[in-house]
C-alpha cells in the first residue's frame, strides 16, 4: 500500500473471503424462519451501470420452475441458510464534511440530505461522528483545550454546534432512526506524553479522566437533541501516524483500564462499547481483547477498517466468539484515483467480501469533502462520498455513493444475510452457508484501482418485510446470468460494469 487511504485491493476477496459461514449470528426472529421461500412473483431490477443508468428500473425478471436434469444456476440463493442481521449503510460526519455540507443553502443541504438518508430515496442509515478533531477537520481541536484540567471545568461541546450538530439534525430529520456512533481521533493535547493531539499515547494516570471525557461528551450531544448510540474506544487504536495528525496509539493494557473506566459511565445511557476500529490484520488483538474478562463485561463489538489485511481475517474473530457484533467502520478513496467518480463495480465487490465475513453495517470515510478533498488537516488525499465543489457548489455523487446506496436500498435494517452461491459447490461451507460466494471461483487478482473482472460478485438476503433480494455486481463485460431460489431460475442481463438489485416477493 502507498498510503493509508489505498483503496481496498480486490485480491483480499478471493475464495477465502467467499467461504464465510453463518457462525452464531442471530437471524432476525420475523424473517428468517428456515424455510425455503419460492418466488412467487417476478424480480424488480435495479441498475447501475456505465451507459449513465444510476439506480434506473429495468425490466422484471420472469422465474420459472428449474427442469429436471437442468445444469446448475450460475448463483444460487438459500434463504434456509441465515447469516448476521443487517444494521445499515452510512457515513462519516467529520468536521470537514459538516463545514461542507454547511456552505450550501438550506435548501440544497436539506435536500441533499433526504436524498441520501431519507428511507423513500437512498435509505442511508448510519453516521460516524469523531470526537473532537479527526485528520478531516479545519483545524485540530478537543473539547478542552489549553491547560490541564482533571476536573474538566472547561469541557464544551461548543465548537460543534455551528455546523456539526446542526447538519447532525438535519440528518435525523431525514431519518429519524438514524444510528450514530463516535470515534475519537485523539484525547486533549494536556492528557498525552506528547502535550499535542498530533500523535503520542496518553498518560495512564488521565485514563479516568478521559472516561469522563467520553461520558461528558455523549451527555453533551444528547441534550443538543443527538443521540450517540455507540462509541470506539479509538480511531485506528494502533496507529502514530508520524504525528502528522490527531491521533493516539493505544496498549492493550491501558485500552483495558479505558473500558473498565468507561463501562459504568456509560450504562445510563445504553451508549455501547465497540473496540478496535482498525484493520483486518489486527484480528489477534480483538481475539485477546475479548478474552479479557475487564472489557468482555463492556464490550461484544468489533469495530473494522479495510485499509490492511484482507476480509476472511475478521471470521477469525467470529469462529472464536460466535455471539459477538462486528461492523465495517472506515473506507473510502483517494479523490486524484482517474476512476473515483466512477468505480462502484470495485466497491461492490469490495462490499460483498466484507458482508462474506460477519459486519452488520457499512459505514464509508467522509460524507463529502470538496473537489480537493478538502478541509484536511492530515497527510492524505480522501475524497468524500460526494464531492461539492467549493466555488460552483455543484455536487457529484462518485462512484462509492452508488455502490453504497445500492446496498443500503436492497438491505434494509432487519434484513438478514442468507447464503448464496456458485455452480460449483465445491467451496466448503458450515450447516451449507456460504454468504457472498462469486459466481466465479476462477482466481483473481487486481490493483487497487482495477475490478477483477472474471467474476461476478453477489450477496443476498431477505428483508423485514419478507422480500427477497440479491446485489449482483459485475465488472466485467455484459453477460447473461442464471439465477436460482427454491426450485425456480430465472434469466438476467447483467450489463457491463454494473451493479444490478433484484427483488422478489
Amino acid at each position: 500500500m502507498t498510503t493509508r487511504r489505498e483503496v481496498l485491493k480486490y485480491a483480499g476477496l478471493g475464495m477465502g473471503a467467499a467461504a464465510a459461514s453463518a457462525l452464531g449470528v442471530t437471524a432476525n426472529a420475523n424473517v428468517a424462519e428456515n424455510e425455503p421461500q419460492a418466488p412467487t412473483k417476478p424480480a424488480s431490477t435495479e441498475v447501475t451501470d456505465r451507459s449513465g443508468k444510476r439506480l434506473a428500473a429495468g425490466a422484471e425478471v420472469a422465474w420459472t420452475k428449474v427442469a429436471k436434469k437442468s445444469v446448475p444456476a450460475d448463483v444460487t440463493v438459500d434463504s434456509t441458510k441465515t447469516a448476521q442481521t443487517i444494521l445499515g449503510f452510512g457515513a462519516a460526519f467529520t468536521d470537514a464534511a459538516c463545514y461542507t455540507l454547511s456552505r450550501l443553502s438550506d435548501d440544497d443541504r436539506a435536500n441533499l440530505l433526504h436524498t441520501m438518508f431519507g428511507q423513500d430515496q437512498h435509505a442511508l442509515g448510519l453516521g460516524r461522528i469523531p470526537i473532537g478533531a479527526s485528520d478531516y477537520s479545519t483545524s485540530a481541536y478537543s473539547y478542552d483545550d489549553g491547560a490541564a484540567d482533571p476536573v474538566l471545568k472547561r469541557f464544551s461541546i461548543d465548537h460543534d454546534r455551528d455546523y456539526i450538530l446542526p447538519t447532525l439534525r438535519a440528518a435525523l430529520s431525514a431519518n429519524p432512526d438514524l444510528f450514530l456512533f463516535a470515534s475519537p481521533w485523539s484525547p486533549p493535547a494536556w492528557m498525552k506524553y506528547s502535550n499535542s493531539m498530533l500523535g503520542g499515547n496518553i498518560r495512564p494516570e488521565n485514563i479516568s479522566t478521559y472516561a469522563r471525557y467520553f461520558q461528558k461528551f455523549v451527555e453533551g450531544y444528547a441534550a443538543a437533541g443527538v443521540t450517540v448510540r455507540a462509541v470506539t474506544t479509538q480511531n485506528e487504536i494502533d496507529a502514530d501516524q508520524g504525528g502528522r495528525m490527531p491521533a493516539c496509539p493505544w496498549p492493550e493494557e491501558d485500552e483495558e483500564r479505558l473500558v473498565a473506566a468507561l463501562g459504568p459511565l456509560l450504562e445510563a445511557s445504553g451508549t455501547k462499547i465497540w473496540t478496535l476500529d482498525h484493520n483486518y490484520n489486527l484480528f489477534g488483538r480483538a481475539v485477546d481483547q475479548l478474552s479479557r474478562p475487564r472489557i468482555r463485561k463492556y464490550v461484544n463489538t468489533v469495530a473494522w477498517h479495510g485499509y490492511v489485511g484482507t476480509p476472511e481475517m475478521m471470521r477469525t474473530v467470529k469462529e472464536k466468539f460466535p455471539d459477538v457484533e462486528m461492523h465495517w467502520t472506515e473506507g473510502g478513496d483517494d479523490y486524484k484515483f482517474a476512476d473515483y467518480l466512477t468505480n462502484w463495480s470495485k466497491w461492490g465487490a469490495t462490499f460483498a467480501g466484507i458482508l462474506a465475513n460477519g459486519p452488520q453495517s457499512i459505514t464509508t470515510w467522509n460524507l463529502a469533502l470538496d473537489e480537493r478533498g478538502r478541509p484536511n488537516i492530515g497527510p492524505f488525499d480522501c475524497g468524500g462520498l460526494v464531492q461539492i465543489h467549493s466555488q460552483t457548489k455543484e455536487i457529484t455523487q462518485t462512484g462509492l455513493y452508488w455502490a453504497l446506496v445500492h446496498h443500503a436500498r436492497a438491505f434494509r435494517r432487519g434484513a438478514v444475510i442468507v447464503a448464496s452461491h456458485d455452480a460449483n459447490g465445491d467451496a466448503p461451507s458450515v450447516n451449507g452457508a456460504l454468504i457472498g460466494q462469486p459466481a466465479s471461483s476462477s482466481t483473481v487478482t487486481a490493483t487497487p484501482n482495477t475490478a477483477a473482472t472474471s467474476r461476478v460478485y453477489h450477496t443476498a438476503a431477505k428483508n423485514p418485510d419478507g422480500s427477497m433480494v440479491l446485489v449482483l455486481t459485475n465488472p466485467g463485460d455484459a453477460r447473461e446470468l442464471t439465477v436460482a431460489c427454491s426450485g425456480q431460475t430465472a434469466k438476467i442481463a447483467l450489463t457491463a460494469d454494473s451493479i444490478s438489485t433484484l427483488r422478489w416477493g
